[in-house]
């Protein structure tokens, strides 16, 4: 059996610091339920660092992951209606029956 080592998953990863929460990271995901990656069965911590020895986990960046959520947000705000200033939340009323009060 091959052991996994840490230099096997720094070539994935910047540093130490950056490796140990990418796998505590996907440790807690895999805790939770989420399907392996690779196939093995070992504890779910040597799970993760297989997954990223292996290159199929790894970390984003912080401004890939601002940027997409930017690309998904542009095409929702143009679909939305303008609400014009005679509409307020409060007036507009919807087909409420009045409802009996009981004695």
């Amino acid at each position: 059996m091959a052991r996994i080592t840490v230099e096997d998953c720094l070539v994935n990863v910047n540093n130490r610091f950056g490796l140990i929460h990418l796998a505590a990271k996907r440790v807690r995901q895999l805790r939770k339920g989420a399907e392996p990656l690779v196939v093995c069965k070992n504890k779910d911590i040597v799970v993760s660092l297989r997954e990223i020895a292996a290159g199929k986990v790894f970390p984003v960046n912080r401004e890939d992951e601002n940027s997409r959520i930017e690309a998904i947000r542009e095409p929702i705000s143009e679909e939305l209606p303008e609400q014009t200033a005679e509409e307020s939340p409060d007036e507009v009323q919807g087909d409420q029956e009045a409802m009996p009060e009981e004695e």
